[in-house]
């Protein structure tokens, strides 16, 4: 496909959540998906200047709300979006629009109301960078809004499910 994308699929961590070296894999920038490495994920938390970001019910609700306004007042198409207590997953359109600025804008923001709100005196809210896809179809905006809009929830039922079940035997 040429031209401009549809929208973009964005994706960033809070702080602290996901780190180097994690057990689940992570991606370092410019060189992709790595293998986990403990040794690396232990020299991360020693560098960290706060406490790991997880964000409550509350604060999650403002980041939703926040990313609304902010995709309002730029005049960005906002889809979807999911704020979890460690992640946050944004479907935006923004024609002529560099991706990166438009998840600085949205995480800056975000954090000014976090900051205003509730903690003042946290710095570090969220990770450096985060994932940009490129939506080029309509099927694919289309299951981006769906995975944001739905899937989140079904994943953490899923979990609950597992669980209980566990916790039953």
């Amino acid at each position: 496909m040429t031209g401009e994308p549809l929208g973009f699929f964005l994706t960033w961590v809070t702080y602290g959540t996901w780190l180097p070296g994690d057990a689940r894999g992570w991606v370092e920038y410019r060189h992709g998906w790595q293998l986990p490495d403990s040794v690396r994920e232990l020299e991360s938390m020693a560098r960290m200047t706060e406490d790991a970001c997880r964000l409550n019910e509350n604060q999650r609700l403002a980041v939703e709300q926040q990313l609304a306004e902010t995709c309002r007042h730029r005049g960005w198409q906002l889809h979807a979006a999911n704020c979890r207590s460690n992640h946050v997953h944004v479907v935006v359109s923004a024609p002529a629009t560099r991706p990166k600025k438009i998840r600085t804008d949205l995480k800056a923001w975000a954090t000014r109301c976090l900051k205003e709100r509730f903690d003042p005196t946290r710095e570090n809210w969220w990770a450096e960078r985060g994932s940009i896809r490129f939506l080029n179809s309509e099927d694919s905006l289309e299951a981006a809004v769906l995975y944001v809009l739905e899937a989140q929830d079904r994943k953490a039922q899923v979990t609950r499910s597992v669980s209980e079940d566990e916790h039953s035997k």
